[in-house]
């Protein structure tokens, strides 16, 4: 797929952009609106179920304690608690007498709590000790638990504590005769509901939402998740509407909070909140995908209305830079005034940095050949030295085929691969005899020098390698560095041979020039060790016709110019 143009790109995006933050906003403010009208809603849906399960729970109790006033008179309950009671004053009851007056009560209790489905019916004693149990959760309930009564009142109701649960009781006093002038209680009778997973169940039935019941702050009873009713278990104090409960956020009601016993009914704000924004995004996913499509279906057409123009500009001004045709001028596209003034400005750039480009590039040589030439003038013997280099190592670069941009810089370095000998005193450099080794260490010196001088020149930094390491060798005796072989860039390798062959075709003060014949045996006998043997190799191609030519012509030869 065909990369777009950077202003196509831009103006897509730009368009998509724009899209997408409207749609995240409206995004936002609906899940926003939506979880506050679903937290108020599940508030308000908590409180009317309170109220409608207080008024149940009343009617419920109401309807209970009247059923269990009713069961208070019955004859046999009365007569059995009777008995037991006048035998208790009045010597004592035995214990088969007890047993058997207990057995009396509990069929009577069996028989009632069956017919009504009570989950506890019990009688206790005047005295708080209880006389019999009946009841399906009767085995929850400790008959040796001593009760106490929070009410004198002849009906009452309270929350009772046994070890296996809590239970909302519904009691009736035992009376033998029903006068305010003589207390004759024999005895209590008590009707439980157990505040069991059941009870829990059948809550949360009547309020379509969860329940948790919490007896002395540990959770016997939930329809929630058990983390939700720990966590709800251990909030101290009061609870507020809304509480996070195992990272969620919850609406909570308080049903009851009496004897140790709270019971708790709560809705996820959370889940609710999610089902409706998740119906509330449906529509919007559905607006959402129309913008979009309509946006990138405007957006191509004006990206290609506005750009196609300036794209086939940027692509011919690429097409030109690439190849380095700045001779050609680029013609206005003629779709606006702005690209027709752009293309003729960009036009005129580039014939003036063209025109600069060449009047810079001719001082740049200039200036290098000067250095050259006033360097090689310090010593009659040696001048055009660095001219002979330049051009011999050109030849031998252009023999190994390396790239006209290499040549180039193969041709200007080999130039100053001696200015570093401006730090070389005149005494040493022009020393007619064969010098001293302080006096060689001198002259070692130069390689280096020259780099530190260039260095300072940022566009001749691609020179350095051939002023710093042309005195390099292949066997890694060569100085300042001691590089080895391929160590060694081929440019310096290169300008190493010229200048060792320069130097021996060279007349001296102290020697006359050797011919170039036996200067190309003389390289032959130390290649791999003093010199690279691949550019020896190209030097002797460079001059197929040596043993042809006569040695004056073969010196006009190397003479002539770069």
């Amino acid at each position: 797929m065909r990369r777009p143009p950077r202003l196509v790109a831009r103006t897509l995006t730009a368009t998509f952009l724009t899209v997408a933050v409207i749609l995240f906003v409206t995004f936002v403010q609906v899940s926003l609106e939506t979880r506050e009208r679903v937290r108020s809603a599940e508030t308000d849906k908590l409180e009317v179920s309170a109220r409608v399960f207080t008024a149940l729970e009343t009617r419920r109790q109401h309807d209970q304690l009247a059923s269990v006033a009713t069961l208070s008179e019955t004859p046999t309950l009365k007569a059995a608690l009777e008995t037991y009671a006048s035998e208790s004053r009045f010597g004592g009851v035995s214990e088969d007498q007890a047993a058997q007056l207990r057995h009396t009560v509990a069929n009577e209790l069996e028989k009632l709590a069956a017919t009504a489905r009570y989950d506890v019916l019990a009688v206790v004693g005047d005295t708080g000790r209880q006389f019999a149990v009946a009841g399906a959760n009767r085995d929850q309930w400790d008959p040796d638990q001593q009760l106490t009564f929070e009410s004198d009142a002849d009906t009452f109701q309270q929350i009772v504590i046994q070890r296996g649960g809590a239970f909302r009781i519904n009691g009736a006093r035992l009376r033998l005769q029903q006068t305010a002038a003589v207390d004759d209680t024999v005895g209590t009778l008590l009707v439980g509901t157990s505040l069991d997973a059941n009870y829990a169940q059948e809550l949360s039935n009547l309020s379509n939402a969860g329940i948790v019941i919490v007896v002395q702050g540990r959770v016997v009873a939930r329809t929630v998740e058990d983390s939700v009713a720990r966590a709800l278990a251990q909030v101290r104090g009061a609870v507020t509407d809304t509480s996070t409960l195992d990272g969620e956020e919850y609406a909570v009601g308080t049903l009851l909070d009496s004897g140790g016993v709270k019971i708790y009914l709560l809705s996820s704000i959370d889940s609710a909140a999610r089902a409706a924004t998740s119906e509330a995004l449906g529509s919007l996913g559905t607006i959402g995908l129309g913008s979009f499509a309509f946006a990138l279906l405007a957006s191509i057409w004006l990206s290609r209305t506005v750009t196609r123009p300036i794209d086939r500009l940027a692509v011919e001004i690429d097409r030109m830079t690439a190849a380095r045709e700045f001779g050609r001028a680029i013609e206005p596209p003629g779709t606006s005034r702005e690209l027709d003034s752009l293309a003729n400005t960009f036009n005129e750039l580039v014939r003036a940095l063209s025109a600069a480009e060449a009047e810079t590039h001719a001082t740049y040589l200039g200036a290098i050949q000067a250095l050259a030439t006033a360097l090689d003038a310090r010593d009659p013997y040696t001048a055009g030295h660095s001219e002979r280099v330049s051009t011999l190592s050109v030849l031998i670069a252009q023999h190994m085929d390396l790239a006209e941009t290499q040549v180039d810089v193969i041709r200007l370095g080999a130039l100053l691969h001696d200015v570093g000998k401006i730090g070389v005193p005149d005494e040493i450099l022009r020393k007619p005899g064969p010098l001293t080794t302080l006096e060689f260490e001198q002259i070692k010196r130069h390689p280096t020098l020259g780099a530190r001088i260039l260095k300072q020149v940022p566009f001749l930094a691609a020179h350095l390698p051939i002023v710093e390491l042309h005195h390099e060798r292949p066997d890694g005796l060569g100085y300042p560095f001691g590089l080895r072989a391929h160590e060694i860039p081929v440019d310096a390798r290169i300008v190493h041979v010229a200048d060792a062959f320069d130097a021996m075709t060279s007349a001296r003060a102290y020697r006359p020039g050797r011919p170039a014949s036996a200067a190309l045996s003389e390289l032959r006998l130390h290649v791999d060790t003093q010199f690279d043997r691949a550019v020896l190799d190209a030097l002797h191609a460079a001059m197929p016709s040596a043993a042809a030519l006569s040695e004056l012509q073969l010196q006009e030869l190397l003479g002539r110019g770069a």
